[in-house]
């Protein structure tokens, strides 16, 4: 049986029965988790030598200073709750979905309004403004969603677990983690590199038509810019793009599918026309540009390193609902239009949408960063000093 632990006291709806199909959704997901990590790569394995260790002359001392100001506004217990080794294998426990099991660190709804503010703190430096601005209008509509269902003590804004990794106090490499329904999102910084990834963003509704946060709307660039790009194609590129006629089930490399095999299919950059790669440019720029702008450049430029390799798939119907992802060595990008969960609705619908970014080839949760910075600082101390001391 696998072991269940809820970590502190923040409220993690657990349900009055572990029954056998519960333990059976835990126990794969913990299985998976629990991989040896490689990464998102192809069959014909993982390339390595993407992601050189390196200074982007990007300033990061106000993410760290949030970072530590965070951390000293909590109790001891608290921290304890709340903080892990940077390579803790919890990073790998998000999920998507109003879920129970694998959360861990503290939930936003539990501290008080400036342990909290002092959390998205922390979040707000590390991303742009509109970055910042999508995930906390996510977050909202997840509100939405509990006043829709009538279930606000289990759907609401502050229903997300937020984790510290690493000591940022200390300069070392760090991280965070927020985590909970339609938003889990992963931060990792070595010196001054960042990587945001995975990161899974969703909604439904996609609008709030009523309630405390009306009007919010989410997603509809993403969705406008996938479809301008796939009807410009012509028909032969329409024919190289296309992967399947309906849409997949769900995202390929979503949750618990760190090392998931994907081939690359679709059409390449290199084969659209100047227009339609400016489009294609455009969109990957909408995922991409969730990060502060420094940060934002520098993966642009690694974007555009592999753009000739870079490949652009979709499945589904333009005028109704429809699938599309970016893959390339070092980006994985799917949005869908998905199925109901809130609404009624057994098919797909523009009312609910699922995205997620990834760094193929070892390079989610900046791991291979983390190898390559333990190899290069701490290799040669544990080898010359097993017991650790300097």
């Amino acid at each position: 049986m696998v072991a269940l632990r809820q970590r502190g006291n923040a409220p993690t709806r657990k349900p009055d029965v572990w029954t056998p199909d519960l333990l059976e959704k835990v126990a794969w997901r913990v299985k998976a988790a629990n991989e040896p990590f490689r990464g998102v790569g192809t069959s014909a394995g993982i390339r390595p030598g993407l992601f050189p260790l390196r200074s982007t002359g990007a300033d990061v001392r106000k993410v760290y200073r949030a970072a530590e100001d965070y951390l000293a506004g909590l109790t001891d217990e608290q921290r304890a709750e709340g903080r892990f080794p940077v390579d803790d294998v919890s990073w790998r426990h998000w999920n998507n979905g109003a879920r129970y099991f694998l959360r861990h660190g503290l939930c936003l709804e539990a501290l008080d309004d400036a342990q909290r503010a002092s959390a998205m703190s922390v979040v707000r430096e590390s991303l742009s403004a509109d970055g910042y601005g999508q995930m906390v209008d996510l977050m909202h509509l997840n509100l939405t969603v509990g006043e829709l269902s009538g279930n606000e003590d289990g759907l609401n804004e502050w229903l997300y677990w937020f984790s510290v990794y690493g000591e940022p106090e200390k300069g070392g490499p760090w991280g965070w983690q927020l985590d909970g329904h339609h938003v889990n999102v992963n931060c990792v910084f070595v010196g001054d590199q960042m990587v945001l990834t995975p990161s899974f963003l969703g909604a439904e509704p996609v609008t709030a038509g009523s309630g405390k946060y009306a009007g919010t709307v989410a997603f509809r660039r993403e969705e406008a810019l996938g479809h301008e790009l796939f009807t410009d194609l012509d028909a032969g590129q329409r024919e190289r793009a296309v992967i399947a006629d309906v849409l997949p089930k769900d995202l390929f490399a979503g949750a618990f599918r760190d090392n998931f095999e994907l081939d690359y299919h679709g059409l390449s950059l290199s084969r659209m026309s100047p227009g339609q790669r400016g489009t294609a440019l455009q969109l990957l720029g909408l995922y991409v540009n969730r990060a502060g702008d420094h940060h934002a450049r520098v993966r642009m430029e690694e974007v555009l390193a592999h753009e000739g390799d870079t490949h652009f798939a979709w499945a589904g119907d333009p005028d109704g609902t429809f699938y599309y992802r970016f893959h390339s060595p070092v980006i994985l990008v799917e949005f869908e239009h998905m199925p109901g969960v809130i609404f009624g609705n057994d098919h797909p619908s523009r009312r609910h949408i699922h995205t997620i970014v990834r760094t193929p080839n070892g390079g989610d949760y900046g791991a291979d960063l983390l190898r390559q910075h333990h190899e290069r600082h701490h290799a040669k101390r544990t080898t010359n000093n097993p017991d650790g001391r300097v």
